[in-house]
């Protein structure tokens, strides 16, 4: 009887467990976009990850913070030495406290980190009606398909089904979560004026914003792929002479001769 009334009670928390997960709703699956970091040659689209530092400049950052990003790495991604100063410059950092022990600001150098949006959490949250925007200096690794994700996240905003229920304050996107999400919709078409001419459209904003958040993921990821494939080459040349080793060696032996012998 008590091996029974284990499994009822198992059984009574498993169907609470599916009666939440169907309350809190599944997220369509993300559209899959051909990025050109993928795969074992994968590599940085320099020019789109420059015009994704100027979205998150000038759309994101006004709500989420990147608390990994030196400007300084920016170097990788193609700016040269005196821009990434320029930008740094645009922003103030704490500095030392002066002579009477009071706090200071002033311009930011390539070491710093990007400074945050909001002094703090709770301060976030007042200015996004009890909403806390995540930080995205890891966020392409921290959702599964993360690039995918962020990307439909960006450009799937769209009005609720007559029959959906939607909480007032929030947005209908079906790719995330719930499908009811507290941050507007941030792109429009023509919101920037892109340094290089580019048309800026929602859809490659959103491309161009995931190639610069997935260099801030994972800045190393171009010299890991090819460090990758040297190894293959050299483990490749390895067995080919291992196996030329090989031959030379036993080939004797295979004759009945001894490998030593003159």
């Amino acid at each position: 009887m008590k091996f029974i009334r284990n499994i009822a009670v198992a059984l009574s928390f498993s169907t609470l467990a599916l009666a939440g997960v169907s309350a809190a709703g599944t997220a369509e699956h993300p559209l899959q976009v051909d990025w050109s970091f993928n795969g074992p040659l994968g590599k940085f689209d320099l020019p789109s990850a420059q015009r994704g530092w100027q979205v998150y400049k000038e759309v994101c950052a006004s709500c989420h913070s990147l608390k990994y990003f030196r400007f300084r790495d920016l170097a990788t991604i193609g700016y040269e030495e005196d821009m990434i100063k320029a930008f740094a410059a645009e922003y103030e950092v704490a500095g030392e406290p002066d002579e009477y022990g009071d706090e200071t600001v002033r311009a930011a150098l390539p070491q710093d980190v990007l400074p945050a949006p909001f002094a703090n959490d709770n301060a976030a949250r007042s200015a996004n009606g009890g909403a806390l925007p995540p930080d995205l200096s890891l966020m392409v690794k921290a959702r599964h398909d993360g690039a995918n994700y962020i990307y439909s996240l960006m450009v799937g905003y769209k009005d609720a089904p007559a029959d959906f229920d939607l909480s007032d304050g929030l947005n209908y996107n079906p790719y995330f979560k719930g499908s009811q999400i507290a941050m507007a919709e941030p792109l429009a078409e023509g919101l920037i004026d892109y340094e290089d001419g580019t048309p800026a459209t929602p859809d490659q904003m959103a491309k161009d914003v995931v190639q610069f958040l997935q260099y801030v993921a994972e800045p190393s990821l171009q010299e890991r792929h090819q460090m990758g494939i040297k190894v293959l080459l050299f483990l490749a040349l390895l067995t080919l002479l291992l196996y030329i080793s090989m031959k030379v060696i036993w080939k004797p032996v295979k004759a009945g001769k001894n490998f030593y012998e003159d």
